[in-house]
């Protein structure tokens, strides 16, 4: 817990990038410190003052630790500053008249115990507070919306299709999976480890799953679980998996583009090298930004959370206790040590 300073002000625990990263990022690259910070937001600001309880671990915060050499979707973090990412908070005081005091909320915010938010566009309160509040960092947060839009928005699934989903133990893919046989269709996912994949066939409900790691020749390994061919392919790893999975697409196949975690820490990117099979296959292969969809949140809870209630999806979390650990809980994504969501207690409340 923060504890009181001169000032009225409270020390406010904080995790920093140091600088750019190349290569793998280390904890070193992720200094703790402490700062200090008000609790009272200056007069006539419409700035909202939370403070942290979970916050998420997500692969796309590698992106955000380069230097950045060209415009991307996202700003690179500031070297000095307060690492970003999605967490979930509660609201100490605010100047927006969207929020008030005591809010529970969902959003961007600080690698920090006390967080000052501005842009409050992507900030969603928080209505459904029987379900545990971690859920926003996953199942009820970006990854669930995430899993939502590639699955049923680009990917438009019917019953009876194939479905390949890496990194399928994940916070997004774990979800890709189970939405996928609720629609009635046959699900494998890959992962790296035998815990994994027995995780994805005997919780999960995936109906096989394989460990890539295992696998001397990936294109053979697609060929054995899906003979007849991919329908839709969900891919959170790029690279050589995708290459493979092109070989194995079927006509008029559909490739949602989540993420390519097998290339955030490459100085030079894999090539891919089957890409004519879009063309003499016909398949549909589109990148997409969930931010982009969240306009659907509403339709998005209207449709999950009676699937958690009534014990149709699991949700499996990875869960790490203190934000003293959160660069070492973020660095284990890249080399798949989470099982499920990757996710720092700060305080649960």
């Amino acid at each position: 817990m923060a504890g009181n300073v001169d000032g009225g002000e409270v020390r406010n625990k904080q995790v920093l990038l140091k600088d750019f990263v190349s290569g793998f990022p280390n904890e070193s690259d992720m200094p703790f410190t402490t700062s200090s910070v008000s609790l009272k937001l200056p007069e006539g600001s419409s700035d909202v003052l939370v403070k942290n309880l979970y916050l998420s671990c997500d692969p796309y915060m590698r992106n955000r630790m380069s230097k950045p050499l060209r415009p991307s979707y996202v700003d690179s973090f500031q070297p000095g500053s307060p690492i970003i990412g999605l967490g979930v908070s509660k609201v100490i005081d605010s100047g927006n008249q969207n929020f008030r005091e005591g809010d529970l909320v969902w959003g961007m915010t600080g690698w920090e115990e006390y967080s000052v938010i501005s842009s409050t566009e992507s900030l969603f309160k928080i209505q459904h507070t029987d379900l545990p509040l971690s859920y926003y960092t996953g199942i009820l947060g970006m990854p669930g919306m995430t899993a939502y839009t590639g699955f049923y928005e680009i990917c438009a699934p019917k019953k009876g299709e194939t479905v390949f989903v890496s990194a399928a133990a994940g916070a997004v893919g774990q979800l890709v999976g189970q939405f996928a046989k609720l629609m009635g269709c046959y699900v494998v996912g890959s992962a790296g480890s035998k815990g994994k994949v027995d995780l994805l066939k005997n919780k999960l409900g995936f109906d096989e799953a394989f460990n890539y790691k295992e696998e001397p020749n990936l294109d053979a390994a697609l060929t054995r679980h899906f003979p007849e061919g991919i329908d839709i392919y969900f891919d959170n790893v790029g690279g050589k998996m995708l290459d493979a999975v092109l070989l194995n697409m079927r006509i008029h196949g559909r490739i949602a583009v989540c993420g390519m975690i097998s290339q955030y820490n490459l100085d030079n990117p894999e090539g891919v090298h089957n890409l004519f099979n879009l063309v003499s296959k016909r398949i549909r292969m589109e990148g997409f930004l969930v931010t982009e969809y969240y306009h659907l949140y509403p339709k998005f809870l209207e449709k999950v959370i009676p699937f958690i209630k009534q014990g149709k999806i699991v949700y499996v979390e990875d869960v790490v206790e203190g934000l003293e650990n959160a660069p070492s809980a973020l660095i284990g994504l890249f080399h798949g040590r989470n099982v499920g969501k990757q996710l720092v207690v700060v305080d649960p409340e």
